[in-house]
């Protein structure tokens, strides 16, 4: 089952302004990182990945941004919203308790997944994205239990 909103990612063509933005907001870093490599691109479905990334929160609240500039590939504004490196609305997260089981679930309704499920060495979260309704991007994620 849906267990929580993880966060929201947005990709911008200007990671400083728009991190400056949420900043002003009052969303504090939390999390900042290079993009690449294979790992990346097997779940995103997107060959040779160069981007950076900043991770958001609300102090006080359950709410975090995700902002992402790719460098390679260079996306742009257009109708295709499921492919990953399109600037504007990217992907809602679902945290899970077992992702697994959830993605077996979801297969069984007929729900298609980008990739098998993957692990990010950086914080030993599991996730896998899945296209919902228009071909929007959905992620699950499970994270490790501390």
């Amino acid at each position: 089952m849906i267990k929580d909103i993880d966060h929201i990612n947005i990709v911008v063509s200007d990671l400083h302004k728009a991190k400056k933005f949420f900043l002003n907001l009052g969303f504090e870093e939390v999390i900042s990182s290079h993009l690449s490599g294979e790992e990346l691109s097997i779940v995103t479905g997107l060959p040779n990945i160069e981007a950076e990334f900043v991770g958001l929160s609300l102090p006080g609240s359950h709410t975090n941004i995700e902002l992402i500039q790719y460098f390679s590939p260079i996306g742009g504004r257009d109708p295709e919203l499921s492919h990953a490196n399109q600037i504007g609305f990217r992907h809602i997260a679902f945290e899970v308790d077992d992702i697994e089981a959830e993605v077996e679930r979801l297969k069984a309704n007929g729900v298609q997944f980008q990739s098998n499920i993957r692990v990010w060495g950086k914080t030993g979260k599991k996730l896998v994205y899945c296209y919902g309704p228009e071909g929007i991007i959905l992620e699950l994620a499970q994270y490790p239990k501390s």
